[in-house]
């Protein structure tokens, strides 16, 4: 199935009904007042959040949403029927954004969330509503109002405890393959990942958590370079980064600093979470490198773990080290 993580829609809610002009017409009662009825308001556009939904594919071939207009009012003091509401249902995590502003409206994260995104017109009363005293027979009824339409951005960010960070080919579909269910496609060159992908990691008895891949960030991915710019949105919710850098670099920590940057230039409170540095394809590394690589000093707390996802080397001691962050909050 197609990934898709970003949609514009237009919803229109839908019109308040008019109010209706009516007079009685009973037998022997020729001249009976006025009976007309109010108009119902319109239907409203509401967004909801479902988690049996993981893309925004269905937005790419449906664009408008419209909700029902309401009824007039009828004579004998009838009101009309109230428009059927519009449901538009979007994955958990989907963030809606005024499309000309670029306001955010509301951020959908738990299954069964949802926003009156578009309030539907309010019915217009019936002349019944206008009589007086002095004015026994109004001959005028108020219009519907109009329902309220808007365009919007959908932007759906991924719900995961955890997010793998590297360069393309750094090994980050092959661990999520090895440590949890997900088969993410896997192969020797870069950009094998164009979709981000998710796992589901049972650590221990009652133990788990969600780990996320996305499709690698190459330096200048904030000003738009290679693909990862489209799915750095995907981490901005997890707790824990772990940067995977391959030990068979020729300069591990230089790595590390030009993705930590990208990070930063796109939305520095990502760069803020907490990190983790796991050296990548330890099990080609000779025992001379490798204990250089294992002095190398990433930065202020963050902790350095040797695996290789191929030969099984460190993976228990990462989890744990995951698990001991995300045990604290």
């Amino acid at each position: 199935m197609q990934f898709i993580d970003e949609a514009r829609i237009s919803v229109k809610a839908g019109e308040g009904g008019n109010g209706c002009i009516s007079f009685r017409h009973e037998k022997y009662i020729p001249k009976g007042g006025p009976d007309g009825g109010n108009g119902a308001r319109g239907g409203s556009i509401i967004i909801h959040a479902d988690k049996q939904l993981n893309t925004l594919l269905d937005f790419k071939y449906k664009r408008s949403y419209r909700a029902e207009r309401g009824e007039n009012g009828r004579g004998k003091d009838q009101g009309g029927k109230s428009g059927k509401d519009e449901i538009v249902k979007v994955p958990c995590g989907t963030l809606v954004r005024d499309a000309l502003k670029g306001k955010i409206i509301v951020d959908l994260v738990h299954d069964g969330d949802e926003f009156i995104i578009a309030h539907g017109g309010k019915g217009g009363r019936g002349n019944g509503e206008f009589a007086t005293p002095t004015n026994q027979a109004p001959r005028f009824a108020e219009p519907g109002t109009p329902g309220e339409e808007r365009e919007l951005v959908l932007e759906l960010k991924l719900l995961a405890d955890v997010g793998l960070v590297g360069f393309p080919n750094a090994g980050k579909s092959t661990l999520i393959s090895v440590v949890s269910a997900a088969k993410p496609k896997i192969a020797d060159y870069p950009f094998t990942t164009l979709t981000p992908n998710l796992g589901l990691v049972r650590y221990a008895e009652g133990k788990s958590f969600v780990i996320a891949d996305i499709p690698g960030l190459i330096e200048g991915a904030h000003e738009g370079k290679g693909l990862g710019i489209q799915f750095i949105r995907h981490i901005e919710r997890t707790r824990v980064l772990v940067f995977l850098i391959e030990s068979i670099s020729e300069d591990p920590k230089k790595d590390y600093q030009i993705l930590l940057n990208e990070l930063a230039s796109y939305n520095p409170a990502i760069a803020k979470k907490k990190k983790i540095v796991a050296l990548t394809k330890m099990d080609v590394v000779n025992e001379t490198d490798r204990k250089k690589l294992v002095k190398i000093k990433f930065g202020r707390g963050v902790m350095t773990i040797p695996i290789s996802a191929v030969a099984g080397e460190g993976l228990r001691e990462l989890l744990e080290e995951v698990w001991k962050v995300l045990d604290k909050k």
